[in-house]
């Protein structure tokens, strides 16, 4: 939020990111208060300014969750596939995510095709792998998601790993989205099947 902001009050982009990081905090409480069982949040600047995020980015994250007490989730996003086409082919800022008290990494790996081993860094979160390519309409099979699973399990135990789209699917048409969320699940209980 801070990215996005014009600051004309806070001393430094730091202080003003603090600022909203308290707001965020309460916004978390309430929604636990409310019967969430997870709260994610999407941060889609720790990835695209990596400089300002190694400054006080993690100082941030972990004051939007201070004194939080259910399953946090951060969705690092690199856009969403309808409006951003290219992708990077690695995450700038990941590693330095495993400082941060959050409890799930939530990243994407089906249209930028991560190398996966940079999971091993984050020894400590359980990660959303995003496995469905949003950028394509075409609709995996389950197989074509089990690999991109297996590309990840060499890196973190199946008990740490959860299937996800990459990011939001609201650009795809509901017959594709459904498709592919389809091939998701039956490709999650194959591996459930095989791994259990």
């Amino acid at each position: 939020m801070s990215q996005q902001a014009q600051n004309e009050y806070y001393a430094s982009d730091r202080e003003c990111a603090l600022a909203y990081a308290a707001a965020v905090n309460e916004e978390i409480r309430d929604l636990f208060d409310a019967g969430m069982d997870i709260v994610s949040i999407d941060e889609p600047y720790m990835q695209a300014r990596p400089e300002k995020a190694r400054e006080y980015g993690i100082e941030a994250l972990n004051r939007a969750l201070d004194g939080v007490t259910g399953k946090t989730c951060l969705h690092i996003c690199f856009g969403y596939a309808a409006l951003i086409h290219q992708r990077p082919t690695g995450y700038s800022f990941l590693p330095e995510l495993a400082a941060t008290t959050v409890d799930q990494i939530s990243i994407e790996t089906a249209q930028s095709e991560l190398d996966c081993s940079i999971l091993q860094n984050l020894p400590d979160k359980e990660i959303v792998l995003g496995v469905l390519n949003l950028a394509d309409h075409t609709v995996e099979t389950p197989a074509e998601v089990v690999s991109r699973v297996r590309r990840a399990l060499e890196y973190v135990e199946p008990s740490r790993l959860f299937l996800a789209p990459d990011c939001g699917m609201k650009y795809l048409p509901r017959k594709v989205a459904f498709g592919k969320l389809q091939s998701m699940c039956e490709a999650a209980r194959q591996l459930r099947e095989e791994y259990s």
